[in-house]
């Protein structure tokens, strides 16, 4: 009888942590696919993309058609690179009807100034968002970081030229990792655009990108994928 009763225990123990198991592979793959920030940000009236040239050729007016309100378009990296799509993406995404601005990807390897000025030069008055500086480890960078006084020096500098030339503060989007390493305590007066595509951002945030995933008619470039951002209110992004 004993021996019975320990046979069902254990039975019942096997059924119980197949059963956590097979919740926590179901949970494991809702995240994997950004199931649960997906269905968060439908919540978000404001829907939005960014892109580059690695979406090569993009219809606009299908972007418009599927809900598509805003667009952040790279228009520069470091102090020399143009993105080859900039001024396609623009004038095409304005002529849909959408709302559309220009970034600037920050390089750790030169002046902020000098990044400022070629953003200007590039961009002009194109749009009607705020610019953005895109702030992101890349390349071997996150591995041997650069000392992070320097980086917020020269990004400070960057950022004041812009908002002396457009008249507002830029806003900032990163990532989480460079988020904490180097923009944590400092530059809170700055809009926050912050990348969060598994949980929502802990930060006080004006657009959350929370999907690197999106699959929209109308894009035709090597990457088939296309980064999906909500804003909380408009009127914090347009200049």
């Amino acid at each position: 009888m004993e021996e019975k009763i320990v046979e069902e225990k254990r039975s019942s123990l096997w059924k119980w942590l197949a059963v956590i198991f097979l919740l926590g592979v179901i949970g494991l793959g809702l995240l994997y696919f950004q199931i649960p920030t997906r269905l968060i940000a439908k919540g978000y009236p404001v829907q939005g993309i960014d892109v580059s040239h690695y979406q090569g050729q993009i219809d606009w007016q299908q972007m418009q058609e599927q809900g598509i309100g805003f667009a952040y378009i790279k228009a520069t990296e470091g102090s020399s690179y143009v993105d080859e799509c900039y001024e396609r993406n623009m004038t095409d995404a304005e002529n849909a009807g959408i709302a559309a601005g220009a970034y600037h990807f920050f390089s750790f390897d030169s002046p902020g100034a000098t990044q400022a000025e070629h953003f200007i030069q590039t961009v002009g008055e194109d749009g009607t968002l705020i610019p953005v500086v895109d702030a992101e480890y890349y390349g071997n960078k996150r591995k041997n970081p650069p000392e992070a006084e320097a980086v917020r020096s020269e990004l400070t500098e960057l950022l004041q030229i812009l908002e002396a030339q457009y008249g507002c503060k830029p806003m900032i989007y990163s990532t989480q990792p460079f988020y904490q390493r180097f923009l944590e305590g400092y530059f809170e007066d700055y809009p926050l655009w912050i990348r969060g595509v598994y949980l929502p951002p802990a930060q006080e945030w004006t657009v959350w990108q929370y999907s690197d995933l999106l699959q929209p008619d109308g894009v035709s470039g090597d990457e088939k994928y296309v980064d999906g951002d909500v804003c909380r209110d408009p009127g914090q992004i347009t200049r």
